[in-house]
């Protein structure tokens, strides 16, 4: 029989800390405000237009309240038809693009064909799965989008995931980080009721729709890093078709920026 006076059943660890052991937690949770700020890119999209897929980010990188970096890229390239979008730390962001274009590469060398489409997205949704230790603690999550073409059925497709790597496949537009709240009631309205529907819209007109998104999140979120013509600074933007990826340059990026966005 059990004493009155015996203490409550409880679980092993409380028999062991009634017993004066004492246990270090890695990350206490009283602390975890004082856990080392991580650089983290911020803004990204992409949607479909006709032909292809548009994929852009501005360049500022952040680490709390503090501007750690202007030109950051945030669309990486993983193979010749496919590319990464990063919002989150980019440290995690550059590493995992490294492995897939690795793995890619390695897939195709030794199959003699490309991976495919269903593969491709797969393997990130892997990094990601692996990489849920280090997102829950706040030093290591990312949030990507990835857009590739699919050269067997002849169609672009854009993916994007959660931080556990479950991912979602999108059939006209997504955004992610800490500006795509403001932005992707935008694109819905834009796809619904614009001059056209996104997926009907030339190279030309998806690119400038994109420049006028980034310029909008950068008004309204601190994180997103704006354009400075005077620096030749822009945002990234890249195009994925049937011939593969192109990132527009500097001379093409500023000349829609001064037809629209410019006003006067």
């Amino acid at each position: 029989m059990i004493s009155s006076d015996a203490p409550p059943p409880g679980d092993f660890f409380d028999l062991l800390k009634r017993s004066g052991y004492r246990f270090a937690s890695p990350l206490p949770l009283a602390q975890a405000d004082h856990r080392p700020k991580m650089p983290e890119a911020t803004t990204v999209l992409a949607f479909h237009f006709r032909g292809g897929v548009i994929v852009a980010g501005d360049r500022r990188a952040t680490a709390g309240n503090s501007i750690m970096y202007d030109r950051c890229d945030k669309v990486i390239p993983i193979d010749r038809y496919s590319l990464m979008a990063i919002a989150g730390v980019p440290a995690t962001a550059f590493e995992m693009a490294r492995i897939l274009s690795h793995n890619f590469e390695y897939y195709r060398r030794s199959q003699m064909q490309r991976m495919s489409t269903e593969g491709k997205i797969r393997a990130l949704s892997k990094l990601l799965k692996e990489n849920v230790g280090m997102a829950l603690q706040g030093v290591g999550a990312v949030s990507p989008i990835f857009a590739t073409f699919d050269l067997a059925t002849g169609k672009p497709s854009i993916s994007f995931y959660d931080l556990l790597g479950a991912e979602f496949k999108v059939l006209t537009h997504t955004a992610t980080g800490s500006g795509s709240p403001m932005i992707r009631g935008i694109l819905e309205h834009e796809n619904l009721w614009g001059a056209k529907a996104l997926e009907q819209r030339s190279e030309d007109e998806a690119a400038t729709l994109a420049l006028r998104l980034l310029a909008t999140a950068a008004q309204f979120d601190s994180a997103t890093g704006g354009a400075r013509p005077e620096d030749n600074l822009f945002p990234v933007l890249a195009v994925i078709t049937e011939n593969g990826y192109r990132f527009l340059g500097d001379d093409e990026i500023a000349a829609l920026y001064k037809t629209s966005i410019t006003r006067g």
